[in-house]
């Protein structure tokens, strides 16, 4: 099953992008939120790393739902519960779909549904959407996710802890749309796509 073992490289490069970031995620989130974002996407990411890394799966549906009731249980804040959602949506779609943008999309659509939220309100779902647009169109780029999430800095925040803040939220990144990027990039870099 070589895409399962490409996905588990991704994932667990994913982890390693959030832990050297760590730091800067909480940055991110200080301005604008707890302060807690990369230490809890961290935490959640090692969990993955534990639970993923020698177990052998025979289907990607199966290592999704792990890796959404790992970070259910382990990641704290708002974080935990949407990419819960995420790759539990995408556990879903996996079953009966190898189409990798339907995935992706089902995954984006979990965390609009738990929550709320659309694009332009500086939330995870402004790197998640154009990236699922351009999985679509096979045209999925660094360039583009780098874009994507600078956007957020100009954006109110409408949705989340980020909201209470209102106009002043304008100006700062979001750290949920910057772990979405090390997401996407990874992905990118893990040859997951490559057909």
């Amino acid at each position: 099953m070589e895409e399962i073992e490409q996905v588990k490289k991704w994932l667990l490069s994913f982890g390693e992008k959030v832990e050297q970031n760590k730091d800067y995620l909480n940055e991110l989130d200080t301005a604008i939120g707890d302060g807690d974002h990369g230490s809890n996407m961290n935490r959640g990411l090692q969990a993955v790393k534990e639970k993923i890394a020698d177990q052998p799966y025979s289907d990607l549906s199966d290592l999704f739902r792990d890796i959404g009731m790992t970070f259910v249980s382990k990641v704290g804040g708002a974080a935990g519960p949407l990419y819960d959602s995420a790759f539990i949506a995408m556990a879903k779609k996996a079953a009966n779909s190898e189409d990798t943008a339907g995935v992706f999309r089902a995954g984006l659509e979990g965390i609009q549904k738990r929550g709320k939220a659309t694009t332009g309100e500086k939330t995870m779902v402004d790197v998640w959407a154009p990236a699922c647009d351009a999985l679509d169109s096979g045209e999925l780029t660094e360039e583009l996710i780098e874009e994507s999430f600078q956007k957020t800095k100009e954006m109110k925040a409408t949705k989340g802890r980020a909201s209470y803040l209102g106009d002043r939220s304008i100006g700062h990144l979001d750290p949920g749309a910057q772990s979405s990027a090390y997401l996407f990039k990874e992905l990118l870099k893990a040859g997951v796509l490559n057909e």
